[in-house]
């Protein structure tokens, strides 16, 4: 029999980008909608480095969630070579910081004050792995000579499995993994590392991008990869496997912004990312692991317990019309267009 409908725990998201001002009061409704928490990433202008302005950021997020929603924004620090290891201990003893962000620098959006020189954060890293605070990875090398499609397998081989090794204990969480490296790295890795898959590269390949004319609305950072690496997340994705979850990566940039010669990097998923996974896990035949990959891995990773609130997900046989922009006071933000017809609803 064909399921029609799930119901499962309130998901988080393991990987969002809220941003700020106008900007954050537009799209944060998009979030809380559906999501009971989310990571927040600190790559703000200036970026999120201390403690108290991980507090101060908060206070603004939450200043902005809609009346009658309920929402735990949960802070993250962005790693320098100048960030104070007793800050990084005060910010998570106290509760406030759930993770620290790793971007090499000039890895994407608002990363150069990111890590160059990794001996210059191994204070940092030490206290990290002493504590149990997790490390959250934007897994690609900047060297100019790699290609851009082979950055992550490079930093897996390069960067991050010698970090690990350097620092037993250390718990990591590779970001928006995109790569049959990436999937296999995270599988052998141990009890601790985890990694997040997005909605988007669920969906999309590199020809999205490119064939019939440049889909800047399509284009993100990590970019999407060959067709066989997307098959490779969708089989991590749908499997069960407690150590691959759900982080959207939802980077909302104004269409300016995205359709210019900047071209931004960043999918805006917020509003339609539970419809299209549950798309995603029907056809994988996989809906009764959507919710481990949305609402439980995750938590347990995190060493949180998993939200008790549930949403409902439903099929209908008219498609979904999901809005094509969310207009804020900023500028307009162009959602994530699957390509195809959606016919699952959230209906609580």
């Amino acid at each position: 029999m064909t399921q029609t409908a799930i119901t499962l725990r309130r998901p988080d998201d393991w990987h969002l980008h809220l941003r700020d001002g106008a900007m954050l009061k537009g799209v944060l409704p998009e979030t809380t909608r559906h999501f009971a928490r989310a990571i927040i990433m600190p790559n703000l202008v200036p970026p999120v480095v201390t403690g108290a302005q991980a507090a101060a950021y908060r206070d603004r997020i939450l200043a902005a969630v809609p009346e009658g929603a309920r929402f735990e924004p949960l802070m993250t620090l962005y790693l320098t070579e100048g960030t104070d290891p007793a800050d990084v201990r005060a910010a998570a003893e106290s509760g406030l910081v759930k993770a620290v962000k790793l971007y090499p620098a000039g890895a994407t959006t608002n990363s150069h004050s990111g890590v160059r020189d990794f001996d210059r954060v191994r204070g940092v890293l030490e206290t990290m792995a002493e504590i149990g605070l997790p490390l959250c990875v934007h897994g690609e090398v900047t060297t100019p000579e790699v290609d851009i499609f082979d950055r992550e397998a490079v930093f897996i081989d390069t960067v991050l499995d010698p970090l690990r090794r350097a620092t037993p204990g250390l718990r990591v969480v590779m970001e928006h993994i995109t790569t049959e490296q990436g999937v296999a790295y995270v599988r052998a890795g141990g009890a601790d590392l985890g990694g997040t898959i997005t909605t988007h590269h669920l969906i999309i390949n590199r020809n999205h991008i490119l064939v019939g004319g440049i889909k800047p609305h399509y284009y993100c950072l990590p970019v999407a990869k060959r067709e066989h690496h997307r098959l490779a997340l969708r089989a991590a994705a749908t499997s069960g496997e407690a150590r691959f979850f759900l982080g959207t990566d939802s980077a909302p940039h104004v269409d300016a912004l995205k359709e210019h010669a900047c071209g931004c990097a960043g999918c805006f998923t917020a509003t339609n990312t539970m419809a299209l996974l549950a798309h995603v896990f029907e056809k994988e035949g996989a809906l009764d692991r959507l919710e481990a990959f949305c609402s439980l891995n995750g938590p347990a990773f995190y060493r949180l317990p998993p939200n008790e609130d549930r949403i409902r997900i439903v099929k209908h046989e008219a498609a979904q019309v999901f809005p094509e922009k969310i207009f804020t006071e900023a500028g307009p933000v162009t959602v994530f267009d699957p390509g195809f017809p959606v016919h699952w609803h959230v209906e609580s």
